[in-house]
């Protein structure tokens, strides 16, 4: 990553991502996007040059094609334990380090009595 590192939070479709975490303490720029974008070419024209993604939702999909056309790339971040959208054998074959949130997995079902 360069010194001062391109970050883009995707598909924050209910502009919520700037008021639920503190983003002032990152170096460098962050852009938000709450539209989604109409395919492969849409993605890449709009990421190019992002060092750093956010993707909150599993709408924009990150397959090698994509990954492969995003030479800045280094971190590709989900909300949620996984994201079936991103290619991680690509990613991985990149150099590009994916990473997760944690997610709520429930422990059982509830017993409910009346």
């Amino acid at each position: 990553m360069t010194d001062d590192p391109r970050i883009a939070i995707l598909d924050d479709y209910q502009a919520v991502a700037r008021e639920l975490a503190d983003w002032t303490g990152l170096p460098g720029q962050v852009t938000v996007f709450t539209e989604p974008f109409a395919g492969p070419d849409a993605v890449v024209a709009a990421l190019a040059g992002f060092d750093v993604l956010v993707a909150m939702r599993e709408r924009t999909r990150f397959p090698a094609e994509v990954l492969e056309r995003l030479p800045d790339l280094r971190l590709l971040v989900t909300t949620g334990p996984a994201n079936a959208a991103i290619d991680l054998d690509a990613a991985r074959r990149l150099g590009i380090t994916v990473s997760a949130t944690g997610g709520h997995v429930p422990s059982g079902v509830c017993d409910l009595h009346g």
